[in-house]
């Protein structure tokens, strides 16, 4: 008989998965759900949903550190940093909608074990290295924890970075601590319209190598900033490449000025150049990390892949032949690809691409259950660390009752 587990404290997760591994039991899981398309389908017995573990356990504005139950929701937790001027520096996506869920459903916890990050992460870094502590169950039925408030006491083994990313499947996060920082006290985005995808690789590169300090660099085609609700992308008529300039007010207006006259004037590049400002600008940068533009409904018929390369490769020809519906995000480490549907999802031909383009990853975001259940989703990894990763999953699952096979057959 098919049962959903609703854990309400931390013992009672261990109870429940205790019970689970007694039994024998398969469990899915989940804590809004938004995120049940991502990874390969699952086919469990029952549902472990953390939606009762939620609340603030501890926010301290001073020490620019907060934790959370998993299940809180990350706008709840936003929101609670906002009224101190603080944020997460990660700039988590809102990912939901790419599998129909519905915009804010995301939880913290979920966020963090699939270790999700924004625009800003090719210069604050990903989710995992703002994690200094977390408490879980393992998939033993043991309670942990690791890390603590502060940076000092993440010593020894950093099970932190190891849980964040790993879906699920080796341990179900209950609390989370987290590192934040001040909301910046300015922001301007610099705009520059018809740049090729060559063109727009040189400025971001050049952007991201000059003393701008630049915390968001991404280039849309024309098809992509077209769908933007910002109306000086959205009636443009060309590719958008931004620039993303945040701190004290005056240091961004210099920093803008000097940006707008490089791409005017020094480093000859052939564009117009626009600015906005804080509200459009943060509607943009939220449009870049959550791809509303791939939930269009003729993009229903798409498979999505997020791929992760070096950036100076992201805009290569290797990768340019496949960016029909593309755009490019961490300087072009980041691009996120929507091709036509397909019994394998075209896996072998944007792996070879990304290999052909200096290495990196691509990940199947979205597909068919069929399909998800048909090829790798994630990249498939070398002999010598699958090996190793299924050794890490032996030794914190061993009856593999967490998520399996989410990440790959019996992982």
């Amino acid at each position: 008989m098919t049962e959903t587990l609703h854990p309400g404290t931390a013992d009672q997760l261990r109870e429940a998965i205790a019970w689970a591994v007694a039994g024998e039991k398969l469990l899915e899981v989940v804590g809004a759900g938004t995120k049940r398309g991502l990874g390969r389908p699952m086919d469990c017995e029952h549902t472990l949903d953390l939606a009762g573990l939620t609340g603030i356990v501890n926010y301290e504005p001073e020490e620019l550190v907060i934790s959370a139950l998993a299940g809180t929701p990350l706008a709840e937790t936003e929101a609670a940093l906002a009224e101190h001027g603080q944020m997460l520096a990660f700039e988590p996506p809102d990912l939901g909608p790419l599998w129909g869920a519905p915009p804010g459903g995301a939880t913290l916890g979920g966020t963090i074990a699939c270790n999700l990050s924004g625009p800003r992460r090719f210069k604050a870094g990903a989710a995992r290295d703002h994690v200094l502590g977390i408490k879980g169950v393992s998939g033993r039925g043991e309670a942990f924890k690791s890390g603590g408030r502060v940076v000092k006491n993440v010593t020894g083994y950093d099970l932190s970075k190891l849980l964040c990313g790993s879906y699920g499947t080796l341990a179900v996060l209950s609390e989370i601590t987290v590192r934040v920082v001040p909301k910046p006290q300015k922001t301007r985005t610099v705009l520059a319209f018809g740049l090729p995808l060559d063109g727009a690789g040189l400025a971001m590169e050049r952007a991201a190598n000059a003393t701008l300090d630049v915390t968001g660099l991404a280039h849309l085609p024309r098809e992509i900033a077209g769908r933007s609700a910002v109306s000086y992308l959205a009636g443009a008529g060309a590719s958008v490449t931004a620039f993303r300039l945040e701190g004290p007010a005056d240091s961004v207006l210099e920093r803008t000025k000097a940006l707008r006259a490089a791409l005017e004037e020094r480093w000859s590049l052939d564009c117009s150049v626009e600015e906005l400002h804080g509200h459009n600008s943060a509607t943009l940068w939220s449009e870049i990390g959550g791809v509303p533009a791939f939930t269009a409904a003729e993009f229903a018929g798409h498979n999505l892949w997020r791929l992760s390369v070096p950036p100076a490769a992201g805009t290569t020809p290797a990768l340019a032949d496949l960016a029909t519906h593309a755009y490019f995000d961490w300087a072009g480490g980041l691009i996120w690809l929507a091709v036509p549907s397909a019994a394998d999802a075209g896996h072998e031909t944007v792996r070879a691409a990304v290999a052909a383009a200096g290495g990196g990853h691509a990940t199947l975001i979205r597909a068919p259950d069929e399909v998800r259940a048909a090829v790798p989703v994630f990249q498939p990894q070398e002999e010598a660390l699958a090996a190793l990763s299924a050794r890490v999953k032996a030794s914190f699952d061993p009856r593999g009752i967490l998520n399996p096979g989410r990440m790959a057959v019996g992982v």
